[in-house]
């Protein structure tokens, strides 16, 4: 079933109303099942334990066991994640206390049973320290609380090997411990620690934060509520169950609300879906960056690195450069400024993968003399470059999903790919979760509605496009332009390039095929002038469009010029405007001054004139056509661009740029075909005027200043107060850029046949796959659940329980209530896909 106008604009209207008019987002929040448990497990009355205080959530619990029986979240792939052994025990742990739920806690064992040696083997060289510290605790107060756990024999030397691994951190670490930059101090995990940890009352009271939480983690302050009885820890959880009336709570609270809502705003950007949601957007960043702007600068304490503060300071910078706010750089590039901080980011590189995800795409938006962005750039890119070499080598899991993510911005920058297919990679890895430390889901960004608009509205454009280039093909095919018998047909290439780059909203279909057929204008009579007119011809040709007059033409010279006399007749009768004919004499002007430039070309290769650097470029910026192609379609955009600036001598310095740099990546790549056809090409002519240097330094120096003349134009581009142009024209002017950074970034791509064909499919043709994702498969050879094999553990894992505390565990339970384990969302660490979405 094709995807249709009416059910685009419902769900739109259904996301309006669920996402962004719903002002409670702690809503969005995901509820953690291990968090939940724990303040499941706290009685009502700690001397009676017969109910628990908060219902809701032994509820939620009841509610909300998946059907594989496991607690807890899944990946991009919808399997469990490593984080539901941990929760399904804690899960099953406050079910027995209070002797409910046996159908699910029957469930949940056979989960556990099956799937933990799985589990523990796919994740056994990268798990990380936060299940180093509870996992151990949760099966031993598991076993306390009189679950039986009969753990296969394959996972018992890998489950032996966490106990070590927990005794070592127990053993090295303090309770609170300043040197270290990102890790949540062992007091953090207050219920998971053993007894012989000698943790006081006073210690725990000393680090409650003014709102009554240990480190906004409710599950340690729960636990922190039953060892003391804190009054603040009571009023603390209260005010969380209050704001979760579901009963499922998150696993850190309160929530950063402005970071939720930039997540929101960058997940809808990234899906393609921007202009069904403009003003709300808008909206949100308007008022963050106001309330950022009155928010006092404090200094910056040098011993401490959040991943999360770096992952908002890089996504906020993104999001409002983007926008066109005035932003600096340094709001995020300040890790740069610490040595100790970037030794230990490289040290423990596999913590901020995704954070330095986000610092490189915010990279993306340089401008000149922000020389802090480069720097983080290149940190960034060596990091990510790590990251994905070690995944290859050493087996260090980043899902397949971020993986790829990774390498597609690792292998192709942002300024030579089409936003179309920007939009189908994220609806395709839309399960990529990109965590920065961020210790919750946000359930708004994985939204079903949402993820429905992304699909429909995709393939919606991909039925416009299908429909526009064939409109094109007959058009190209009318006039003869598809069969001329010389030069390169690029219809599809070229419509490809113009609906791809999605400055331009669906419904802006005139303006996408006035732009396309400039661009087939352009390439056939290039062609032919470069490989077929005789000069006599040329000459000709290019006087009667100098007077706008096709007497004396024939053969090729008459068809592109009665295609041309056409194409700009059609342009102008779509303008809404009463100065008609003063603009489409204007767009003459800009066509007579690009033959101009070809003939001139044609008579330099005819004689073999050399030109100087800057007569080349003078003439080769007009050659390249890139404003021909942007400046007569900006009429017909809303608004369009002022009448004054389709002048030659009043072009914009933006359009000046865009002509510069088109020429400059032209001739980067297109020096080797120009030179067996006898043009001249900068490359050339700076190897001729340099016959000391070689065709590579030629090149090199000519992509320098392609990548200084970028960022000058991405200012223009983004910015107001540098050229008198709407945002929509020079949005315009910046997918040309990109169509022609994407044709000539590190290939000739325009002249190959092959080259972008797999790319057109999935632009105009291929739909969107949506196969759904298998359950996790068994071990190969599983050990049979049997209820009378959950009995008791071998004697090597009593061992090792014995020789971590296991009675000192126990009778701690007895005094504080049942002991569970934390999940990842609380912490910090490690930096996987599983937390917060793109």
């Amino acid at each position: 079933m094709e995807p249709s106008k009416p059910s685009i604009q419902s769900l739109v209207s259904e996301i309006k109303k669920e996402i962004f008019s719903n002002d409670n987002l702690h809503a969005f929040v995901s509820p953690s099942a291990y968090d939940t448990a724990w303040l499941a497990m706290i009685p009502a009355d700690p001397s009676k334990q017969n109910c628990p205080m908060f219902k809701n959530c032994l509820n939620w619990i009841l509610e909300n066991q998946k059907e594989e029986g496991f607690w807890g979240e899944t990946n991009e792939d919808g399997l469990p994640t490593i984080d539901t052994l941990p929760a399904t025990l804690a899960c099953m742990v406050a079910l027995k206390t209070w002797n409910v739920g046996q159908e699910n806690i029957r469930r949940g064992l056979i989960f556990v049973h099956s799937k933990v040696e799985i589990l523990l083997k796919i994740n056994d060289q990268n798990l990380p320290r936060w299940f180093f510290i509870v996992f151990p605790a949760m099966i031993v107060l598991a076993q306390a609380a009189g679950l039986e756990l009969d753990f296969p024999q394959g996972s018992e030397e890998v489950i032996i090997d966490i106990f070590l691994n927990r005794q070592q951190i127990l053993k090295m670490e303090e309770l609170v411990d300043e040197s270290r930059y990102c890790d949540l101090p062992l007091l953090a995990y207050l219920e998971s620690l053993p007894i012989t940890c000698n943790v006081h009352q006073q210690e725990i009271v000393k680090h409650l934060s003014n709102d009554g939480s240990l480190f906004q983690s409710p599950s340690a302050t729960a636990f922190a509520f039953m060892a003391t009885g804190n009054i603040q820890c009571i009023r603390y959880l209260e005010s969380l169950v209050q704001s979760c009336p579901n009963g499922g709570v998150p696993a850190k609270y309160p929530v950063d609300e402005e970071l939720i809502k930039l997540c929101m705003v960058d997940r809808v950007q990234r899906l393609g879906l921007t202009e069904h949601f403009k003003e709300e957007i808008e909206k949100i960043l308007a008022k963050i960056y106001r309330d950022q702007k009155k928010q006092k600068v404090k200094p910056r304490k040098t011993n401490v690195l959040s991943p999360i503060k770096l992952y908002k300071d890089s996504l906020s910078f993104r999001l409002f450069r983007m926008q066109g706010y005035e932003v600096n750089p340094w709001s995020f590039c300040w890790f740069l400024n610490h040595a100790e901080i970037l030794k230990h980011m490289e040290e423990n590189y596999e913590q901020f993968i995704t954070v330095m995800y986000s610092v490189y795409t915010a990279s993306d938006l340089s401008f000149p003399g922000e020389y802090e962005l480069e720097e983080a750039r290149k940190f960034a890119k060596r990091m990510l470059e790590e990251s994905i070499k070690r995944n290859r080598d050493h087996n260090f899991v980043l899902s397949k999903g971020f993986q790829n993510m990774v390498k597609y911005e690792l292998n192709l920058p942002w300024i030579a790919r089409l936003d179309h297919l920007d939009h189908r990679m994220c609806i395709e890895e839309y399960k990529v979760t990109i965590t920065c430390g961020i210790s919750y889901l946000l359930s708004c960004l994985d939204n079903k509605k949402l993820m429905q608009l992304a699909m429909e509205n995709y393939e919606f454009q991909q039925l416009i496009f299908r429909n526009e280039l064939e409109e094109l093909k007959r058009w190209s095919m009318k006039w003869g332009l598809s069969n001329m018998g010389f030069g390169r047909e690029k219809t599809t290439y070229i419509y490809f390039a113009v609906a791809a780059s999605v400055s331009l909203r669906p419904i802006d279909s005139i303006v996408r095929l006035i732009v396309a057929k400039a661009g087939i204008i352009v390439t056939v009579a290039d062609d032919f002038y470069d490989m077929e007119g005789s000069l006599s011809e040329l000459e000709v040709l290019t006087d009667a469009v100098k007077r706008w007059n096709s007497e004396g033409l024939q053969g090729h010279s008459e068809t592109i010029f009665n295609v041309l006399d056409d194409f700009v007749n059609d342009i102008t009768s779509k303008c809404h405007t009463k100065e008609r004919s003063e603009i489409e004499e204007k767009i003459r002007d800009i066509w007579r001054e690009t033959f101009a430039s070809w003939m001139v070309e044609k008579t330099w290769s005819h004689s073999g004139y050399i030109p100087s650097v800057d007569e080349y470029l003078q003439t080769g910026m007009i050659s390249i056509s890139a404003h021909t192609l942007t400046l007569p379609a900006s009429c017909l955009l809303n608004p369009g661009i002022p009448n004054e600036k389709l002048k030659p001598a009043e072009y914009e310095n933006i359009t000046k740029l865009l002509m510069a740099i088109t020429r400059l990546l032209n001739d980067t790549q297109g020096y080797q075909r120009e030179k067996a056809d006898g043009k001249m090409n900068l490359v050339l002519l700076l190897l001729n005027e340099n016959p000391e240097a070689d065709i590579d330094e030629s090149i090199t120096y000519v992509e320098e200043i392609v990548r200084l003349k970028w960022k000058e134009f991405l200012k223009h581009v983004l910015m107001d107060g540098f050229d008198d142009l709407p945002k929509p024209c020079k949005n315009l002017h910046l997918s040309c850029l990109k169509s022609f950074q994407m044709f000539f970034n590190s290939s000739n791509l325009f002249d190959s046949n092959t080259a972008l064909v797999d790319d057109i499919k999935k632009a105009i043709y291929v739909p969107i796959d949506r196969m759904p994702k298998p359950f996790l498969k068994p071990p190969p050879s599983p050990v049979p659940a049997k209820k009378d094999n959950f009995t008791k553990s071998s004697a090597s894992l009593d061992g090792a329980l014995r020789n971590q505390g296991n009675k000192s565990m126990t009778k701690r339970q007895s005094n504080f209530g049942k002991i569970s384990i934390k999940r990842p969302e609380k912490v910090h660490i490690p930096i996987s896909s599983n937390f917060c979405f793109i």
